[in-house]
């Protein structure tokens, strides 16, 4: 019930463990580790009734639950246990790949759960029930209803689990393989960790690579990175000399971007990729096909035709809005959150996902367009802006603001 990552596919360990699979094969530098297949899964809750929980559940809480607690197949322990042996102990990631994840009409970005600095087999079950157990969280229940798949049989309803060696990541980050020969590839890359990038927590530097080679950049204040501690990990402040110092230097995004060439080339279309720099090295963690291109990059620099009360920051998502401004600082301001409200928040990530399924727009203080929030609002045609430093206190509560997603413009009704 293990299944080398070399030798997975995505029949029978999803899209995400299928597509690095395929890479590795291809002999690209992927974190070589092993999946834990649709079979395994289907073994733990073979007795368990999830046909009426493919939708939206009031008891969807103990059905998620019920799952954390099934018993993980001894043959998956023993297994487990002597590949973790193999590679010598180190800490993991574990992370989900399910049937529907990662595929050409859904990216289903961040809507699972996935693990870093895992240590030990006991903590590496845990995280693998975790994963089949976010089939049913609240966040992937709502993209499945955004994405029109609320009634997804549950036969559909798979997860395989990737385990790979943990990276100590010096910089990591996301790059979009261009869609036309004359696109650019788009890269964001920060200090530390990916986590910090594709779940929207900083704003990361952004590159242009174009088709010639030639780099154009923004180099973005990057006050915080994330990283491993034992086994937990830490956000730390950046210290001040690499705050608005490049992640990667022009040479590193060019060779990025010929990587991206290969992976899609591999692959068969255009890709959204999540790397890692580790020791020098330069590690692919993902590959899925791009689902939503973001807007064209905007220069606000010199626009005398921007009204003095308007903030500008990334365009994030297509389209314009003008809804109620709703201040979101987390979790505890969900409930305030009305159908049609425009999201101020500082950043979203996809534990915000059914707010997107009644917000009318989005924007934030911190976040790329390559990250997860982003890729989910332009698959449901919801316009963002992001990277407006302070937006929660420039931006009143309950005040009307316009969204203009593609150019990069917040506008209080009274500007």
């Amino acid at each position: 019930m293990i299944v080398p990552l070399m030798e997975a596919v995505a029949d029978t360990c999803g899209g995400k463990a299928g597509a690095l699979g395929a890479l590795l094969r291809a002999g690209l530098p992927v974190p070589d580790g092993f999946v834990v297949p649709f079979a395994a899964y289907l073994a733990a809750v073979r007795d368990l009734d999830l046909g009426r929980f493919a939708g939206e559940p009031d008891d969807v809480d103990a059905v998620r639950r019920t799952i954390e607690t099934r018993p993980v197949h001894g043959a998956v322990i023993d297994a487990l246990g002597r590949v973790l042996d193999e590679i010598g102990g180190p800490p993991v990631a574990v992370r989900s790949s399910a049937a529907r994840e990662d595929t050409g009409q859904a990216s289903a970005a961040g809507q699972h759960e996935s693990f870093l600095a895992v240590h030990g087999v006991s903590a590496v079950a845990e995280a693998v029930r975790a994963c089949w157990a976010s089939l049913f969280s609240p966040r992937a229940i709502a993209y499945r209803a955004a994405s029109g798949r609320a009634d997804q049989a549950s036969d559909d309803l798979l997860m395989a689990v990737i385990v790979q060696r943990h990276l100590d990541a010096e910089m990591s980050g996301v790059m979009f393989t261009p869609a036309a020969p004359d696109d650019a590839t788009r890269i964001e890359a920060s200090w530390g960790l990916g986590p910090s990038i594709v779940e929207g927590r900083v704003t990361p530097d952004a590159y242009r690579v174009a088709e010639d080679g030639s780099v154009a950049r923004t180099v973005a204040d990057k006050r915080k990175r994330l990283d491993r501690r034992g086994t937990r990990l830490v956000i730390r402040d950046v210290p001040t000399a690499a705050r608005n110092q490049p992640t990667v230097d022009d040479a590193t995004a060019a060779r990025l971007a010929r990587l991206g060439e290969q992976i899609a080339a591999v692959l068969g279309g255009p890709q959204d990729i999540e790397w890692a720099i580790a020791d020098g090295r330069t590690w692919i963690l993902q590959a899925r096909p791009v689902t939503a291109a973001p807007p064209p990059p905007t220069s606000h620099s010199g626009a005398s035709d921007i009204p003095a009360a308007t903030l500008t920051g990334t365009p994030g998502s297509h389209g314009t809005v003008t809804g109620t401004a709703r201040i979101v600082r987390g979790p505890g301001d969900f409930a305030r959150v009305r159908p049609g409200d425009i999201l101020v928040c500082p950043f979203t990530d996809p534990a915000w996902t059914p707010l997107l399924r009644i917000a009318a727009g989005v924007v934030t203080e911190t976040g790329g367009v390559l990250s997860h929030a982003a890729i989910v609002a332009r698959e449901h045609a919801i316009p963002a802006v992001l990277g407006i430093p302070n937006a929660t206190s420039r931006l009143r509560d309950d005040t009307v603001i316009t969204v203009d997603g593609a150019t990069g413009t917040v506008t209080a009704a009274n500007a």
